[in-house]
């Protein structure tokens, strides 16, 4: 893994990875169209990486992207289940013409390993818990469609073209940099900055629904074991702790790290929003020798200090 492709490299989880890639001495590419993703995300390591402003979508500036590569990290996507139920062709554009591109430029490239960003969100309303790799998918939004979708065409360019792809099926990724202004954030980053901005956030549902939620540190050891691990054959892991916590709960925990307390305001639940996840991260353990590293409140702390160190930066 000596010189790298890091589709989305600017967004939340692409940057994260990116900078511990660039710790290794790896020489690094970044493709990504801003259009989620920040420059400012990149400030660490700008000045040690090749930065390309453009889109998965344009299979041209792709191809030339994948050209030399050893390793590609396919972060890039329109990550959001509201988003894709309110615009699902928007975001089939980008989370399935978009990875056949990254596929087909990777092929063509002799790419060495391909690591793809899955999403939990393919085994939809699923009474079984945890989840398994082995049960049967059933999503419940364009995005869980779109990015199952992928994980087959991983599968087919594997078997198919022989290109050695991995996918990382991701449970509710959280950490520093999460960007809360987006109307289609993520839940953590929303309601810490609405907290020590003395709101009072809104959950969805009468907070109940859980999750595993995945502190960022964990991501990134993954994705680097993924694209280490022998050929795993075109196969899609379970990347997340093994354990769940409620919406209440997890404002209870942020309360309790951030020293504030706020009664939360209830809303009614969001449409595609599966009620329970929960990972099995057997099969992770098997193929890649995955282990999480930071648990879920040991990040939420870092996470709610992070946040508190930027306001208080203003």
């Amino acid at each position: 893994m000596q010189k790298v492709l890091i589709t989305g490299g600017a967004g939340f989880i692409g940057s994260h990875l990116a900078a511990a890639i660039v710790e290794r001495g790896c020489e690094v590419t970044i493709l990504d169209n801003l259009s989620t993703g920040k420059l400012e995300n990149m400030a660490s390591f700008r000045e040690k990486i090749r930065f390309v402003e453009g889109s998965i979508t344009d299979a041209d500036v792709v191809a030339d992207c994948c050209k030399g590569i050893d390793t590609v990290f396919h972060e890039a996507a329109l990550a959001s289940v509201p988003r894709s139920v309110d615009d699902p062709f928007t975001s089939n554009l980008h989370n399935i013409d978009g990875t056949l591109n990254v596929l087909i430029g990777a092929r063509d490239a002799g790419v060495k390993r391909l690591v793809y960003a899955a999403s939990s969100s393919a085994y939809g309303d699923s009474e079984t818990l945890p989840k398994r790799e082995d049960m049967p998918y059933a999503p419940m939004s364009p995005y869980a469609v779109q990015k199952y979708v992928g994980e087959l065409y991983l599968k087919v360019f594997a078997d198919l073209y022989g290109l050695s792809t991995i996918g990382l099926r991701y449970f509710n990724i959280f950490g520093p940099r999460q960007d809360p202004a987006s109307q289609y954030a993520a839940v953590i980053p929303i309601f810490i900055t609405k907290l020590l901005a003395g709101e009072a956030p809104t959950i969805n549902g009468d907070g109940s629904y859980s999750r595993d939620f995945t502190y960022i540190d964990n991501v990134v050891h993954a994705n680097i074991l993924a694209a280490e691990a022998p050929d795993p054959g075109g196969v899609t892991v379970n990347m997340a702790c093994g354990d769940r916590f409620s919406l209440n709960e997890l404002y209870e925990c942020i309360q309790d790290c951030a020293d504030k307390h706020l009664e939360p305001n209830y809303g009614p639940a969001r449409a595609g929003d599966v009620p329970h996840s929960l990972a099995d991260i057997g099969l992770a353990r098997e193929v890649i020798g995955y282990e999480p590293l930071i648990d879920f409140k040991t990040g939420l702390a870092k996470t709610v200090a992070w946040y508190m160190d930027q306001e208080a930066r203003v």
